[in-house]
């Protein structure tokens, strides 16, 4: 209780012309979502900085994860050595140049991504190049309720460098938790560990199937939204909710699957970070548009102060276009084959599938503002 008391309900994130002030939402809260976009895959060195030009473009983003490298400078990362180190320069480098490049150089960033050891995340703190003290950290919560050293060693640098943290959780449905009871009640639970352990200002939580990897289908979205709307009305936490779809990049499913997600998670209570495409296992399977979707639904469903009820019946039309696929979805395409690399916007086949499904949302009642 003490803990819950002294927390606070809304911090200013990022700096300058370009922070943003994050707050507690309630259940059919009528403030849109903090909207945190975030490829949530590894990508091929060449491609990075591509794809941070890609995601920083996006209007609705309040901020930005980037994509994970696997190398740097022709080495291989190996965690808690020189590679990791030299990697994750890199990583935050190239995410400071592509943010200046677009016009927004005081981005919220949580970063870095690259570091699996906390080295790799000492390394780069940095008010001038690195991460700013108006950035973020994430720290996992081993599942199911475990901490290690190399955790609660970035715990402490944090706290002490004056950065903030995010506490990254992911129960399992299938696993110590059971079912989706279970889930909705570790989803919780995380959040008062990532508050009284590790100190956090927001949790980011993605709860996920322990077969396919994702959390788009009803047993992880009846989970989601209970969870969020306990935290809503007992709490004043900041949390996003993480999407992870079973299908790739320009596929018809993985726009219906992040619409669904935004859709739940926006009416009760959360913010949102999306989307880990592929379940998160892909190489380079990852672009800005099927984050914009469901960031634009999270928009539009708060702004009109859609009910949970009426998210319900929209959440069944959509579950219908690709639940029975879960088990075996279409991986669809890599970034550089949705894309133009150089000019890093979408090409016009993945622009007019993605209008094509925005169109039959609003047909179903999302009331988009543009």
């Amino acid at each position: 209780k003490e803990a819950l008391y002294n927390a606070s309900d809304r911090y200013w994130v990022g700096a300058g012309k370009d922070a943003v002030l994050w707050k507690h939402r309630q259940i059919e809260d009528t403030e849109p979502p903090f909207c945190l976009f975030s490829p949530d895959c590894t990508i091929s060195e060449e491609l990075f900085y591509s794809m941070c030009l890609a995601y920083l473009k996006e209007p609705l983003l309040d901020g930005f994860c980037a994509p994970i490298l696997e190398d740097a400078a022709g080495q291989k990362i190996r965690s808690a050595s020189p590679f990791e180190l030299n990697g994750c320069m890199e990583h935050i480098y190239k995410m400071r140049l592509a943010a200046k490049q677009v016009g927004r150089p005081g981005t919220f960033f949580v970063a870095v991504g690259t570091a699996e050891h906390d080295s790799g995340q000492i390394h780069v703190s940095n008010n001038e190049w690195g991460v700013r003290t108006t950035d973020a950290r994430i720290i996992g919560t081993l599942t199911e309720f475990k901490t290690a050293d190399t955790l609660l060693n970035r715990v402490v640098h944090c706290s002490q460098y004056g950065c903030y943290s995010g506490n990254l959780t992911g129960a399992i449905y299938g696993g110590w938790c059971g079912g989706s009871e279970g889930v909705a009640v570790a989803t919780v639970a995380y959040s008062l560990n990532g508050l009284c352990i590790y100190g956090s200002i927001f949790n980011q939580h993605f709860p996920f199937h322990l077969n396919w990897g994702s959390n788009t289908t009803r047993e992880l979205l009846w989970p989601i939204s209970v969870a969020g709307q306990a935290l809503a009305r007992n709490s004043k936490l900041l949390y996003t909710s993480n999407g992870f779809a079973n299908a790739g990049p320009m596929t018809e499913m993985v726009f219906y699957e992040t619409a669904c997600h935004a859709l739940v998670s926006t009416v009760s209570g959360w913010h949102l970070w999306e989307m880990a495409s592929t379940r998160n296992k892909y190489r380079n399977r990852a672009t800005p548009m099927e984050a914009r979707i469901g960031m634009e639904v999270g928009h539009a469903v708060a702004r009109q102060g859609m009910t949970r009820e009426q998210a319900n019946e929209i959440a069944v039309k959509l579950l219908a276009k690709y639940e029975h696929m879960a088990a075996d979805a279409p991986m669809g395409s890599q970034y550089q084959e949705c894309y133009d690399v150089a000019t890093a916007l979408p090409t016009q086949e993945h622009y007019d599938m993605y209008r094509k499904v925005k169109d039959e949302v609003a047909a179903m009642g999302v009331e988009f503002p543009y």
